[in-house]
């Protein structure tokens, strides 16, 4: 290293599916000036949970194991990107010597302070419960009461573990719409969810959250803390 250059901060994102890998890596070097990144990616966890009732406990070693390798490979920063096993982070902190952001609290955090009836959508039942978890002990946190109004757009998901994007997002852009009728802000539960945005126009997109931009920034204020 050049005397006088710093270290380029370097952030691991572990995902559970490959969706994720691209958008997120872009949104890190679009929000984090020379930030490196590596991510571990292991798609077996999502099918496991939705077989055994999203029981996250059951791949707290294997995820436990991705955190501590991130760290071995000099991460300063660990980012979950992924909110089915979100509860996870907690539990694995005290084991890991570096900050585990979890990509949906701060959006968790916003939707409590800036609205009482909350529309919570997701693509996954694995996603939904955990998601509602975190809203109500934020809203907690707060002193707020959050009403939640959960949707799962199943098919969705179908239609994107079967290629099919085009119809993922459409069906999805559907069931978002018409949530938002019904509350004052909807959150979008997954990471993944969050270019369905994409179709709607600029007035329409206020009324959602997504994890992915408002997790990052979390990661950026961590790597500034460092």
């Amino acid at each position: 290293m050049v005397e006088g250059t710093a270290a380029k901060p370097k952030l691991a994102i572990i995902h559970t599916t490959p969706v994720t890998v691209e958008p997120l890596k872009s949104l890190a070097l679009e929000r984090i000036p020379n930030v490196e990144i590596f991510n571990l990616v292991d798609d077996s966890i999502l099918p496991e949970l939705a077989a055994n009732g999203g029981r996250v406990e059951a791949v707290r070693e294997r995820w436990s194991q991705y955190a501590a390798i991130a760290e071995r490979l000099g991460a300063d920063c660990i980012l979950n990107a992924c909110s089915s096993i979100g509860e996870l982070c907690a539990r694995v902190q005290p084991g890991i010597g570096v900050p585990i952001v979890r990509i949906d609290e701060a959006m968790a955090e916003h939707a409590v302070r800036s609205a009482a009836r909350i529309g919570v959508a997701a693509t996954l039942e694995t996603t939904l419960q955990p998601t509602q978890r975190l809203l109500r002990a934020k809203a907690e946190q707060a002193g707020r009461t959050a009403l939640l109004e959960p949707v799962v757009a199943a098919s969705a998901y179908k239609l994107l573990m079967a290629g099919d994007k085009e119809g993922h997002d459409r069906e999805l852009a559907e069931t978002l719409r018409l949530l938002a009728e019904r509350t004052d802000v909807v959150v979008l539960a997954q990471a993944s969810m969050a270019r369905v945005l994409d179709r709607f126009e600029p007035e329409e997109r206020r009324k959602f959250l997504t994890s992915p931009g408002l997790g990052m920034d979390r990661v950026k204020q961590v790597l500034e803390t460092k």
